[in-house]
């Protein structure tokens, strides 16, 4: 008779958490539980697996040692399978159920949450979406600690990650806003030396904002950013508003802003190679059913006049 395991999915968890935030105190915030029963689940695991999984030095947080190391992909893997088992439990027959957890940059989530829920309701009733939305960084932990599926994404920042795999299903290149009334609205194409004059409204957001200087260093000039907002819908009003010009990927529908004002865009002559719009995951952790199934919708919705 197989003799039972001494450890839990529980504390397989916990030790996930404070792998990736690198403190027993971040981890307890994360997991909103008190920091003692983090350190105590992780205490048990290493007792039961007989490892030391971490360094800790006082004041300096905690650091994986090569055991904890190999855990942490395993345990990936482990955790993923048991989410598996459990939306499997409550499937019915062929058909597709459970929940599958999808990280999504924030500014791509208007553009392709609406058809992604749509579609994947036609085509999998059963699969319950959950999204987190969130920067960069932010979706980069969430799939490092397993809390979601897969992210979508711009490549910006994803690859000084290692463990993460992206995989292109659209392209944005970048293009210019004006106010409906400013000189160079009718032109339909601009370069930014022409805007040098203009003050620059910068969508602040990490990663982003390092993009948006950079074409615009490259232009020889160097921005005036006079406004700067974390919104994609902020940066069109004030655009609108006649406060200056942006530099934008996404396109929406309409040139209509929330607060009434209209914008004009135009191709920009000089933005480069545009951002790669990715699906990223955890190179090492195999995906669901239900998780390829969306993904493979989400490929299915992707501009395809942006593919390369």
């Amino acid at each position: 008779m197989t003799s039972p395991l001494g450890f839990t999915l529980v504390q397989l968890r916990y030790f996930l958490v404070a792998a990736e935030r690198g403190s027993m105190t971040e981890a307890s915030a994360e997991l909103h539980i008190a920091q003692s029963a983090v350190s105590t689940a992780v205490y048990n695991l290493e007792r039961e697996l007989r490892v030391q999984l971490f360094i800790r030095r006082r004041g300096k947080g905690l650091t994986l040692t090569p055991a904890g190391e190999r855990l942490r992909a395993q345990a990936r893997e482990l955790l993923a399978r048991a989410r598996e088992v459990e939306r499997e439990a409550r499937g019915d027959g062929e058909q597709l159920s459970g929940p599958v957890t999808v990280g999504c940059f924030v500014t791509l989530a208007p553009y392709y949450l609406p058809p992604l829920f749509s579609e994947c309701t036609r085509r999998h009733p059963g699969i319950e979406i959950d999204v987190v939305e969130a920067e960069t960084d932010q979706l980069v932990h969430a799939l490092a600690a397993g809390r979601v599926d897969f992210a979508l994404t711009y490549g910006l920042g994803l690859s000084s990650e290692p463990e993460l795999r992206g995989e292109t299903i659209a392209r944005a290149p970048a293009y210019v806003i004006v106010a409906a009334g400013h000189p160079l609205a009718g032109q339909g194409s601009v370069a930014l030396a022409e805007l040098s004059a203009d003050p620059l409204v910068l969508l602040d957001l990490p990663h982003s904002r390092d993009y948006f200087h950079a074409l615009v260093a490259a232009t020889g000039t160097a921005p005036d950013v006079r406004y700067r907002t974390r919104s994609y819908e902020t940066v069109r009003s004030l655009v609108a508003r006649g406060l200056g010009y942006s530099v934008l990927n996404q396109r929406p529908a309409t040139s209509q802003t929330y607060g009434g004002g209209e914008v004009a865009e135009l191709a920009l002559r000089d933005g480069g190679p545009p951002l790669e719009v990715k699906i990223a995951s955890v190179a090492d952790v195999t995906q669901t059913a239900r998780a390829r199934a969306v993904m493979d919708v989400l490929r299915d919705i992707a501009p395809r006049p942006d593919r390369a």
